[in-house]
């Protein structure tokens, strides 16, 4: 019921910035929170931040102070802005999205993954 189209990985150098965005979609759903994940090469996936419908975040220790996600519910677009860029953020980074469909009185939840996109820190 949800779709989720990341955007904004490329290759940067340590010190640069980047800024991903997730376009979300889909049909008489709520989307309650929403999170970006990475995956490093032979490492498992970890939350980097998520930000709830109340706009509670949370960030991984690794990124506080350098990250910010922040989201625009009127356009359904998550996005995650990467400041001091680290060798060590280098990965495939997937937005992930809880949500909730169906009845008012007794509503059902999923969640979804995007499709990810490569972020490349490296001089």
């Amino acid at each position: 019921q949800v779709h989720l189209m990341e955007s904004g990985g490329g290759l940067v150098q340590p010190g640069g910035a980047l800024r991903l965005s997730c376009a979300a979609s889909g049909r008489r759903v709520s989307i309650d929170s929403m999170g970006w994940y990475r995956q490093a090469p032979g490492k498992q996936r970890e939350l980097v931040a998520s930000v709830s419908g109340g706009a509670w975040t949370n960030y991984a220790e690794s990124v506080k102070g350098r990250f910010t996600i922040f989201r625009d519910n009127a356009a359904n677009t998550l996005y995650l802005q990467m400041n001091t860029l680290k060798p060590e953020d280098t990965g495939v980074y997937y937005c992930h999205a809880a949500f909730s469909y169906g009845p008012v009185e007794r509503p059902l939840s999923g969640d979804t993954w995007g499709q990810g996109t490569q972020v490349t820190v490296s001089s």
